[in-house]
């Protein structure tokens, strides 16, 4: 069975437009885009779009190919310096020119909209409350929470390794007490974790690496990302799986990139709150 994760974000759009239409001031997002590959584009089009929606003031700074390091560098100060400008991001992967690590430690971690910065990632790990989540573990947990899953005792696997999803998604299951396997496209006899799991959350990148035989009863997979071939989409998980009633599974592509906007426009709404406060 499909999780709606239309339904999910539908109604968060909702309650954050009516929050906004509230305001005497509307939020303000940059982006700031180097490299125009497609799923880039594509996911740009989703923040200017939903943020039209929630009436957040939406920015894009386009620079070509051939930008200098320097000159992104110095946007990113200019950006810092901006009070009008809430919160922003420079969309990645950047060209092999560009210091990734570089630009994203250049960025004001109080205005960090993808929460990347060093000094943010730590207080997902310790169990800051009071601050942001990235997008895609807010949203993985987000489902979970639509669903009414209680994590306590709930044996999860996460099939991934990153630092700025893997780990934070990581610390927030750890952190709502469920049980965590952390495995990865390399792991050997990965049937032998996921079986004896409840949930199972996948991004490795690798086709199909989810088999029918490799699930239990009454299973949630919660499947990140896909691959394409040939012009054929493939997702992590098998497809198969859609058509057993009894699990519960999240499809991709599609609505799986809306919630993570949507997860960003949360964090945007919070930053701007805080801002306002005086309190970061």
């Amino acid at each position: 069975m499909l999780i709606n994760g239309r339904e999910i974000a539908e109604n968060i759009y909702n309650e954050l437009k009516k929050e906004i239409s509230e305001l005497s001031q509307k939020p303000k997002m940059a982006v700031i885009l180097v490299w125009e590959n497609s799923p880039s584009m594509r996911y740009i089009e989703q923040k200017k779009k939903w943020a039209d929606f929630v009436w957040i003031d939406f920015e894009l700074i386009n620079y070509p190919t051939n930008v200098s390091e320097k000159e992104v560098l110095g946007k990113i100060k200019s950006l810092n310096n901006d009070e009008k400008i809430h919160w922003f991001m420079v969309q990645l992967p950047l060209p092999k020119h560009i210091n990734e690590k570089k630009v994203l430690n250049a960025i004001n971690p109080k205005k960090d909209i993808d929460w990347f910065h060093p000094k943010n990632q730590w207080k997902v790990l310790i169990w800051d409350k009071t601050w942001f989540v990235p997008c895609t573990p807010a949203w993985v947990m987000e489902i979970l929470n639509y669903l009414k899953i209680n994590l306590e005792s709930k044996v999860v696997t996460v099939i991934w390794r990153s630092n700025i999803v893997w780990k934070p998604t990581t610390s927030l299951l750890i952190n709502a007490w469920a049980t965590v396997i952390s495995c990865n496209s390399k792991t050997k006899h990965l049937r032998r974790y996921t079986t004896i799991s409840d949930i199972v959350i996948v991004a490795a990148w690798k086709p199909e690496l989810l088999k029918v035989d490799m699930i239990k009863f009454w299973w949630i997979v919660i499947d990140v990302w896909f691959t394409v071939i040939d012009g054929k989409v493939y997702w992590d998980a098998d497809t198969e799986l859609i058509n057993i009633v009894w699990n519960k599974i999240t499809p991709v592509p599609g609505w799986v990139w809306v919630l993570t906007v949507c997860m960003l426009m949360k964090n945007v709404l919070k930053a701007f709150k805080l801002q306002k406060a005086r309190k970061i």
